[in-house]
């Protein structure tokens, strides 16, 4: 798994008219592409009547899965300039349409690339953008007596409290960036002088906005 990758916020749209054509921008977040496919085509039929419905999407690790559609525009002019964009942003798992409807006056393969382009840009910035960061979570088994003590000093860090149970001892569950597990390890045993228990539970990703 990665440690940390940019995705966008789940779901969002915008629309623009460049040259009295309406490009509206719709962006997903998906991790398959059958998932891709599926938002696509739901675009598709909420837009049956506009001229073009173009997409593009990249999923993976390693953007294993990218498909660009120009859906009837001009070769190169819209599906491959949506997924660039996707690139230049460094966005993983994101699927996008960019419907359009005519306006009477052509741009050019230029004006295309620049209009489909920018809509891009300009949904995904509504939508917006997160950074994923991978965590794994410890439970600390502890007395009562350290409690206090153990809560204050975790919640001045960057570690993330998620809970605490109440049974004979104290359990807290803190959630640790992969990058910080050896670091953490060493503070706790300072931090309590060796006397809780510590046991590595799961992993998961955590999202920042930016």
């Amino acid at each position: 798994m990665l440690k940390s990758y940019y995705t966008v916020n789940r779901e969002g749209s915008d629309e623009v008219t460049i040259q009295k054509s309406r490009f509206i921008g719709y962006v997903k977040r998906v991790e398959t592409e059958e998932e891709a496919q599926v938002f696509i085509n739901r675009i598709k039929k909420k837009h049956h009547d506009a001229n073009h419905n173009c997409s593009a999407y990249i999923i993976g690790e390693n953007d294993e899965y990218q498909k660009a559609n120009d859906d009837g525009e001009p070769s190169g002019t819209a599906g491959v300039p949506i997924l660039e964009v996707l690139k230049k942003k460094h966005l993983k798992d994101t699927a996008i349409v960019i419907t359009r409807y005519f306006g009477g006056v052509k741009l050019g393969a230029g004006g295309l690339i620049r209009a489909y382009s920018s809509t891009t840009s300009q949904a995904i910035a509504t939508t917006g953008i997160v950074k994923r960061h991978l965590v794994t979570g410890f439970s600390i088994i502890a007395d009562y007596t350290l409690l206090g003590k153990l809560e204050n000093a975790i919640r001045n860090t960057s570690y993330i409290l998620d809970q605490i149970d109440y049974l004979d001892k104290v359990d807290l569950r803190v959630y640790v960036g992969s990058e910080e597990i050896d670091e953490f390890y060493s503070w706790i045993i300072d931090l309590t002088n060796d006397q809780v228990s510590i046991t590595g539970k799961d992993t998961r990703y955590v999202e920042t906005p930016l």
